[in-house]
């Protein structure tokens, strides 16, 4: 399904969300305005909305998985393989003036940061949207970025720093659009024999 970005996206946010309400110390702030958003950090400041963003800027593809082979869905049916990709997010908090300081932020990431340590893989109830009630799992990994790569993020978001994370989720799949190929259905199985010899 093509809407898998927006699915991950959603998960990743929900799960924080919900974590954050149900913690004594950040309840009050996300159970009192705050809010995780897919939105840019720039994006929340001009709304203005405080919170944790959720910036999905980076989609490479998995190149360890493009050539799994397709996949029979059915005697006389091949599904091609999808397109497996690896999504990464930067994770901002978000606060103004009045309600928020760096204590703040570093409270928010030290959150995520300790959610994600115990809770690397999303799957089951955790999962949102068109992923709900599916057997997709998706792995959350801390990704370090070099002085030079965090540069270029900040500069393609025309902004100054801030405090910021990045993690990267896999491995997302999207599926092709082209229908199941038709094929001769596996009629007799005809296994190898060979003989082990010891020297």
């Amino acid at each position: 399904m093509y809407t898998a970005l927006r699915a991950s996206s959603r998960t990743v946010a929900k799960f924080l969300e919900a974590r954050f309400q149900a913690d004594p110390l950040l309840s009050g702030f996300f159970g009192g305005g705050m809010v995780v958003s897919l939105a840019t950090p720039q994006e929340m400041n001009e709304k203005p909305a405080e919170g944790l963003s959720v910036w999905l800027y980076r989609i490479i593809r998995d190149d360890q998985r493009l050539n799994d082979p397709p996949v029979r869905i059915s005697p006389t049916e091949l599904r091609p393989p999808p397109l497996p990709v690896r999504l990464h997010y930067l994770m901002t908090p978000v606060t103004n003036e009045q309600t928020g300081d760096p204590e703040t932020e570093q409270l928010i990431l030290g959150k995520v940061l300790q959610l994600f340590h115990s809770h690397p893989v999303l799957a089951g109830a955790d999962l949102q949207a068109e992923f709900a009630g599916t057997e997709v799992e998706l792995r959350v990994r801390l990704e370090p970025l070099m002085l030079e790569e965090i540069t270029r993020v900040w500069e393609a978001l025309d902004g100054s720093y801030q405090l910021s994370i990045s993690y990267e989720v896999s491995v997302v799949n999207i599926m092709p659009e082209l229908e199941p190929e038709q094929v001769s259905p596996v009629t007799i199985s005809m296994p190898e024999h060979g003989l082990i010899v010891s020297s």
